[in-house]
C-alpha cells in the first residue's frame, strides 16, 4: 500500500529527528579525524551503520529489495554514502567548517534540480523562491558565527558530496514503491560499507592505539547520524517529495549554531538569530501549499413547461 505524498506531522518528525543527528555529526567528526584518516571514519561510521541496520533487518525479518534493483541500490549505496563520507571527511581536515556548511547547503537546491530532471517534480516559482530565501538565510548564519569563512580548493571535494547527496536522495524515491524503506535504506548501506573497505583498511591499527574518547565518536557516528538518522530521513522522503524533504537541510546550520549555544556556550548574535528566522521563512514559503479554488456551486438549469 502507498503511502500518500504529502508533508505531514509525521513526515516533520521524521526529518526532525534526521537534522538534529546529523547536526552533531560535523563536530564528531572533526573529533574522531583526531585519531582516524578520513577513509578509518567513512569505513567505521558506515560499518556500524550496515550491521545496525543488518541486525534490525533480520530480528523483523525484512526481506531484500527486488533483484532488479539491486545494481541502482548499490550504486546510490556508492555513491551518496562512500563518496559522500569520504569527500565530506577529506575536506573537513582543510575546509573551515563555515565554507563547508554554506557549501553543503547547496544540498536542497541540488535536490530540486535533480529531482525535477531525473522524477519531473514540477517546481513552483513559491518553491524555487522559498529556496533562494533560506539560503540566504543560512550564509548569514554562517557568516555571523564568526567561523573562518575562505575560499580552499578542497572545497570542490564539498561539492563532490552535495552532489551525491542529492543524487542518492533522488535516485532512491521510486524504489520506495516497490520495496520497503528498511530494505531499501539497508542495501544501500551494505554496498556503501563494502566499497568504503579500501579506504580504511588501517582502522583495526588505529582503533589499537585510538584513546577511548575518539572510538566513541566513531560509534556515536554509526549509530545517532548514521543509522538513526538515515531512516529518519528515508522514512520522511516515503512520504513527501524529495525536493520537499530535502528543503530542510537548510536547518541544519542554525541548528549546529544551537547545539554549539547550548553545549559550548557559544551565545549567537542578533544577526545569526535574523539569518535563522529568514531560514525559516525560506523553507516554509517553499513548502507551502497552493490553496486550491473554491468550488463554485452552479444551480441546475429549470426546465420550461
Amino acid at each position: 500500500m502507498s503511502t500518500p505524498e504529502r508533508l505531514d506531522g509525521r513526515a516533520l518528525l521524521y526529518v526532525g529527528i534526521a537534522l538534529i543527528t546529523w547536526s552533531s555529526a560535523y563536530a564528531a567528526i572533526a573529533y574522531a579525524l583526531a585519531s582516524f584518516t578520513p577513509g578509518e571514519v567513512a569505513l567505521a561510521r558506515l560499518g556500524i551503520g550496515a550491521i545496525s541496520f543488518a541486525i534490525l533487518m533480520a530480528a523483523k525479518r525484512v526481506p531484500m529489495p527486488a533483484k532488479r534493483d539491486w545494481p541502482q541500490l548499490a550504486a546510490l549505496g556508492v555513491i551518496g554514502l562512500t563518496v559522500y563520507h569520504l569527500c565530506l571527511n577529506t575536506a573537513e581536515t582543510r575546509v573551515a567548517s563555515g565554507t563547508a556548511a554554506i557549501l553543503i547547503s547547496l544540498v536542497p537546491a541540488t535536490t530540486a534540480a535533480v529531482s525535477a530532471i531525473w522524477l519531473r517534480e514540477r517546481l513552483s516559482p513559491r518553491t524555487l523562491t522559498g529556496l533562494a530565501i533560506a539560503l540566504i538565510g543560512v550564509v548569514m548564519v554562517v557568516l555571523a558565527s564568526g567561523k573562518n569563512v575562505r575560499f580552499e580548493p578542497m572545497a570542490a571535494l564539498v561539492l563532490v558530496s552535495v552532489v551525491a547527496c542529492a543524487i542518492f536522495f533522488v535516485g532512491q524515491k521510486p524504489l520506495f514503491a516497490r520495496n520497503t524503506l528498511l530494505g531499501v535504506t539497508g542495501f544501500t548501506f551494505f554496498a556503501g560499507a563494502l566499497a568504503s573497505i579500501p579506504f580504511g583498511l588501517g582502522l583495526p591499527g588505529a582503533l589499537a592505539h585510538a584513546p577511548a574518547s575518539h572510538i566513541a565518536a566513531l560509534v556515536y557516528l554509526g549509530i545517532a547520524p548514521t543509522f538513526i538518522g538515515y531512516i529518519a530521513w528515508n522514512a520522511a522522503l516515503h512520504r513527501a517529495s524529495a525536493s520537499q524533504v530535502s528543503s530542510f537541510i537548510y536547518f541544519s546550520p542554525p541548528i549546529a549554531v544551537l547545539i554549539g549555544w547550548a553545549w559550548l556556550g557559544e551565545q549567537p548574535t542578533l544577526l545569526t538569530l535574523v539569518g535563522g528566522v529568514i531560514t525559516v521563512g525560506g523553507v516554509v514559503l517553499a513548502n507551502a501549499r497552493k490553496r486550491s479554488a473554491p468550488a463554485v456551486v452552479t444551480a441546475a438549469p429549470v426546465k420550461q413547461c
